[in-house]
């Protein structure tokens, strides 16, 4: 009789198990279609992607979403896979790293979101048009804890300052540049390194510094409408950090 009621009760808990895992079944079948279409949707995602990166950082959100709706066109025009409702932040973006940058004071807007990632993954240096002082505040408690150094081009010693963060590492902020910059800064911005001695070295003005690769350069502007020369635009990354209504209102929602 004891093995009798036994083996009904673990009949019982073999049904309810199956049960569970039935409900699991349709889970699991439907995150692999997911990751199956985000798999063939890589190629057509990435090419948008590194578009959006490269070009569209100096412009408004709208502007942003009309050139991508049109990308999407003709990537499927030629037979390229592609999302189609492409997002830079899903592509390309992590979701803890997304949250730090929340929590450390950027935005919670997909305008200012998609600005984080165009920052993490470019190869330039970004140059941020923020005369609200949304991008300022940002990069400030993002790079706190690493000694972050904020520098103004009108300061005596501002090179002497900037030659030691390259060397050690430390992350640079110059703020309110105007509409040209100092052009002692050119190597810097074109990333000319070159090796000497088994280390990375740079030349800035007649000195030659070792270049740390966590070194790490943001500039930003408070002009709201600045027009910069086409050379300086490929020396640098420009990136439209302005509060839009749209943008705003994502905000306060």
């Amino acid at each position: 009789e004891f093995q009798v009621d036994e083996c009904a009760k673990k009949l019982e808990r073999a049904q309810k198990l199956i049960g569970g895992l039935g409900g699991e079944k349709d889970r699991w079948s439907q995150a692999a279609r997911s990751l199956q279409e985000t798999y063939d949707n890589l190629t057509g995602d990435v090419l948008i992607a590194s578009g959006v990166i490269a070009y569209l950082g100096a412009f408004t959100s709208a502007y942003r979403d009309d050139c991508i709706k049109d990308w999407i066109k003709k990537c499927l025009s030629y037979k390229v896979n592609c999302s189609r409702d492409f997002s830079l932040s899903k592509t390309l973006g992590e979701p803890i790293k997304i949250r730090a940058w929340n929590i450390a004071g950027l935005p919670t807007d997909s305008f200012s979101i998609d600005n984080g990632v165009i920052v993490a993954n470019t190869r330039r240096w970004p140059l941020m048009i923020d005369p609200q002082g949304q991008a300022n505040k940002w990069v400030k408690n993002l790079e706190r804890e690493r000694n972050l150094q904020v520098l103004k081009l009108t300061a005596a010693d501002y090179m002497r300052t900037l030659e030691n963060c390259i060397q050690f590492g430390t992350p640079v902020l110059i703020e309110n540049v105007g509409e040209e910059l100092d052009p002692s800064l050119e190597p810097l911005l074109l990333k000319q390194t070159f090796k000497q001695g088994g280390v990375y070295c740079i030349k800035l003005g007649d000195n030659t510094i070792e270049f740390s690769s966590d070194f790490r350069l943001y500039i930003t502007t408070k002009l709201r409408n600045p027009h910069y020369l086409p050379e300086l635009s490929t020396k640098v990354t420009l990136l439209n950090f302005m509060i839009t209504p749209d943008g705003l209102e994502d905000q306060l929602l």
